[in-house]
């Protein structure tokens, strides 16, 4: 973090990317001094409503965030910046996104909480656009020109108030992690209640595990006898959507042995907020991958040199496409199936967890053609994994397997057909995964 004083005194000279939040109303004209070589500009956590007129001076601007500000229209200004390829304004109050204001090599747009009613009709020219986040806005519908954003990979559109999905949504090549839940379309079904309620008072605190976007997860004791993790929401909007819509996929899940199991639900909070109780993961599972970066956008980082043994591979994989026929039975799309949302141990048994971008499509209008076109979607994400986990295989068992390795990577490819409905669903996905594992004993 930097501060006005760093910038105005001079230090910040060369400086390819800057941070500051200092509650500034109006965009310091000293950072027009690094224009020449600045890349990365944050001024998220401000108070800031407009960008001056010449702002496309940052020739070499590639990232832009300005969330937690007070713009309420998208600056039309940045579609003249060259180089900007990542956008950030979540929780501002934009009510407009005018047409053609939309940075030429956008790539990855973040427009979540805000009051957007209409997207322009120009977005269908961003050929480049990968990652659009859109969760909780006031959209009633997508422009048909969208259709034409034939990279979009990722798509949030949660908590909005679509009453249909576009036809031509679940016919895009790429999109592989669609979360639309809390719209008027994904509403109605009554999900089982039946889950254990935990009160607060049951449980005694003790160390956080982990923090994630909709909630933080801490080890707690409930009882006095059964070690546990609860996962308290925030309470507001995440980049997936929203905290409830979690709640009730979670709670529709239901149990497999590769989910986290699901404990019961929390009531009593003294802030009222909602949780839920999680069984406790042995301390020897790990992620098995980072998430996204800035520049690999919408594909997971793995460690340096990690590899895997074909048994490791084929048990995760069989793990995951599993917990997805499982899940897909009851009507439930993951929308965030990644590697870096599954825990593996030593073994490589695997659990797959954070239903943040989950929907419930089961009470879509009966259109058995729609609704296995969202779960081929899904297929393309779990081929993403595939493929990520086939270039990490080792050199010895890749040699030693060549047949199984080829009946893996024509799966993999199979699932990422440009074509959605040519590809296989989760079943076919298993069965040809336990065949290849017969194969490897």
């Amino acid at each position: 973090m930097h501060s006005l004083i760093d910038l105005r005194s001079g230090r910040l000279a060369g400086a390819t990317h800057v941070k500051i939040a200092a509650g500034m109303v109006e965009f310091p004209q000293e950072l027009f001094e690094l224009a020449d070589a600045l890349e990365s500009l944050d001024l998220s956590g401000n108070c800031l409503s407009f960008l001056p007129d010449d702002f496309s001076r940052f020739k070499k601007l590639r990232i832009l965030f300005l969330s937690d500000n007070r713009f309420q229209c998208f600056p039309a200004v940045l579609s003249q910046c060259p180089e900007l390829s990542m956008v950030g304004f979540k929780a501002n109050r934009i009510v407009e996104v005018p047409e053609g204001a939309l940075p030429a090599k956008i790539r990855w747009l973040i427009l979540t909480d805000n009051q957007i009613k209409k997207l322009p009709q120009s977005i269908g020219n961003r050929l480049q656009l990968q990652k659009l986040m859109l969760a909780r806005n006031c959209l009633t519908s997508l422009p048909d020109e969208m259709a034409r954003c034939i990279n979009i990979e990722l798509l949030r559109i949660s908590a909005n108030q679509l009453e249909i999905l576009p036809a031509w949504l679940v016919k895009l090549p790429r999109l592989s992690w669609l979360a639309f839940a809390g719209n008027p379309c994904s509403q109605g079904l009554e999900v089982e209640q039946s889950l254990k309620e935990v009160h607060w008072h049951e449980l005694q605190f003790s160390c956080q595990l982990g923090e994630g976007a909709s909630g933080v997860i801490t080890q707690a004791r409930w009882n006095e006898t059964v070690d546990v993790a609860m996962k308290e929401f925030k309470g507001n909007v995440t980049s997936d959507g929203l905290p409830a819509d979690e709640m009730a996929a979670s709670m529709a899940a239901g149990q497999h042995k590769n989910l986290v199991e699901l404990l019961g639900k929390l009531v009593g909070h003294p802030e009222q907020k909602s949780g839920l109780l999680l069984a406790l993961i042995d301390k020897d599972f790990k992620n098995l991958a980072g998430p996204p970066s800035l520049l690999s956008c919408t594909r997971d980082i793995y460690a340096d040199g990690q590899t895997f043994s074909l048994s490791a591979l084929l048990n995760i994989v069989d793990g995951i496409a599993s917990a997805a026929v499982h899940l897909h039975q009851r009507g439930i799309m993951h929308g965030d199936l990644y590697g870096h949302n599954i825990l593996i141990n030593q073994a490589a048994d695997c659990l797959l967890g954070d239903f943040g971008a989950a929907t419930i499509y089961n009470n879509l209008p009966d259109s058995s053609e729609l609704k296995t076109a969202l779960e081929r979607l899904e297929v393309r994400a779990f081929g993403c994994l595939l493929e990520e986990l086939l270039a990490r295989l080792n050199e010895i068992d890749r040699l030693a397997y060549c047949a199984v390795v080829s009946q893996l990577t024509a799966l993999q490819q199979a699932c990422m057909v440009t074509s959605v409905e040519r590809r296989p669903g989760f079943a076919e996905v298993l069965a040809v995964i336990e065949a290849a594992g017969v194969k490897a004993a």
